[in-house]
């Protein structure tokens, strides 16, 4: 391709007849691949016109809308930087992103101009515009004046395309370098791997600030030239109602746990599908297996990073899709296990996953120490999170390597006994966190939700847990409580809990 830019390979997507469907939101609007091409050129020329430096960033906090991607694909066009923001995240947060940032360009809702801008000029912004999920706001107002012709701007591989920051569950949050080749080698390999063709549909309910409803989904549909059924928030009713005219759903854990709730989720309302990806947090084997039975369709579960957008995938086929295990190291994507030793640890068992790649990140924005932490001197980046490879290839993740327990000199991998766990009757799911201890340095404790009807008693699970583990794996304490703190993608936030229990077991608390 003479031009890298990956609006460049999304526009050449395109299909020819430019007047097709794109784009059917829930509310009833319509969009054409004209559509996406004129406004993506308008909002292009509107960022060009403000005389930005290179590499400029675009710092965006708004609603999901049709819109809200335009602006993300027309950042693109345009050749400057984007930079999505949690929807959730508050003036603490916002304040630091945009100093550590700095922004060029910062969009964000109307109900949050008047603090925002004051946070963006404060930290030098020059722009600010507002744009809502109603299709109003001064940036479509502006670029309403704009012409709908625009020369895709030349960009190379590896100019950066996109700044993601980390989730931030330890320490500062850190803001991932992506490149228009990182992404775009990602996009290309899954839609070979995922088997995308012709009069494919995709059902979005995703947010548009991660990875999974940005990259993973966006792109795929583009890259494919498919039409996307655009769901502004996920609706568990809609969603079904939606199935039988789609073929590819993408969701993280909760989404598919609210839809099997859904009496309308049959077979046949599954009829035309054939593909259902799930990622983002664990999916318990339960979910899985009970979608399988409803749907007659087998969730495709995959493993990837801000950092490095998809990793792994089961196969979509050609082999066994294996609940409990994100499949095999995509194409293209060099995957090893290794101990703190950085030696190879033997098949089968439990290791730092460290990986390598076309699509693997440049770096963390203005952190050139941390950035050199994180790769190995072989050029592998270390993901942090924790697994293992079985011998027929499957990689199973384990669990973050800070949410690793060292008690009393033994290593304890959270997933494992939240494994063991969540398969005791009346168990829904649970959490293990290690919380400190005079004696064993660090132990466990378990959060229990239970099953609806289902009444629990946190003595009698750790009972159960002694008589099938190790004694130095069993949590010290269990508690039942009626819901885990969760980000916007579905994860159980450890840290917090970690918070809340810190001082279970210091001196001055009672045992």
């Amino acid at each position: 391709m003479n031009n890298p830019n990956l609006f460049a390979a999304l526009r050449a997507a395109f299909p020819a007849a430019l007047d097709d469907l794109a784009i059917e939101t829930d509310n009833g609007l319509l969009y054409s691949w004209r559509d996406l091409e004129r406004s993506t050129a308008m909002m292009a020329n509107l960022l060009q016109s403000l005389k930005l430096p290179d590499g400029a960033r675009v710092a965006v906090q708004i609603e999901k809308s049709v819109e809200a991607m335009v602006l993300y694909l027309a950042t693109l066009r345009a050749g400057y930087v984007f930079l999505p923001l949690n929807t959730a995240y508050q003036s603490a947060e916002m304040d630091y992103f945009i100093g550590n940032a700095e922004p060029a360009v910062v969009v964000c809702s109307s109900a949050n101009f008047g603090w925002l801008s004051k946070l963006a000029f404060k930290a030098g912004t020059q722009n600010v515009f507002t744009l809502n999920d109603d299709r109003t706001g001064s940036l479509l107002d502006r670029a309403a004046h704009c012409s709908d012709q625009h020369e895709v701007a030349v960009r190379q591989a590896d100019d950066l395309a996109a700044i993601l920051y980390t989730s931030g569950t330890t320490g500062r949050s850190k803001g991932a370098m992506l490149s228009h080749g990182n992404l775009l080698s990602n996009a290309l390999v899954l839609k070979d791997y995922w088997g995308w063709t012709q009069g494919d549909v995709l059902i979005h309910a995703l947010p548009i600030f991660h990875v999974h409803g940005l990259f993973v989904a966006i792109h795929g549909a583009l890259i494919n030239g498919s039409k996307m059924i655009w769901l502004s928030k996920f609706d568990a009713k809609k969603v079904v109602e939606k199935l039988p005219e789609a073929t590819v759903f993408m969701g993280v854990p909760t989404l598919y746990v609210r839809l099997l709730a859904e009496p309308g989720l049959q077979r046949d309302a599954c009829r035309n599908m054939r593909l259902f990806v799930a990622g983002s947090a664990p999916l318990l084997i339960e979910t899985f297996n009970e979608w399988q039975a409803r749907t007659g369709q087998t969730i495709l579960e995959r493993y990837g990073m801000s950092e490095t957008a998809m990793l792994t995938s089961n196969p979509y086929q050609g082999g066994e899709r294996r609940g409990g295990t994100v499949g095999f190291a995509l194409p293209g994507v060099s995957l090893r296990v290794q101990g703190d030793d950085g030696q190879p640890v033997p098949v089968g068992e439990i290791g730092n996953i460290q990986v390598k790649g076309s699509n693997v990140f440049q770096g963390y924005w203005r952190m050139p120490e941390k950035t050199a932490e994180e790769f190995t001197a072989d050029g592998y980046f270390k993901t942090g999170d924790v697994g293992r490879i079985d011998a027929d290839g499957y990689i199973t993740i384990v669990g973050r390597s800070k949410d690793l327990i060292i008690s009393g000199g033994y290593n304890v991998y959270p997933a494992e006994i939240e494994g063991y766990i969540n398969e005791l009757p009346g168990v829904a799911e649970s959490a293990v966190v290690g919380v400190p201890h005079p004696d064993f340095g660090e132990v466990g404790v378990v959060v229990v939700i239970a099953k609806p009807g289902a009444v629990l008693d946190g003595a009698q699970i750790l009972a159960d847990m002694k008589a099938r583990l190790a004694n130095f794996k069993v949590p010290k304490q269990c508690f039942i409580v009626s819901e885990l703190p969760r980000n916007t993608m579905g994860k159980v936030q450890k840290n917090l809990l970690r918070e809340q229990y810190k001082a279970l077991f210091s001196s001055t608390s009672p045992k």
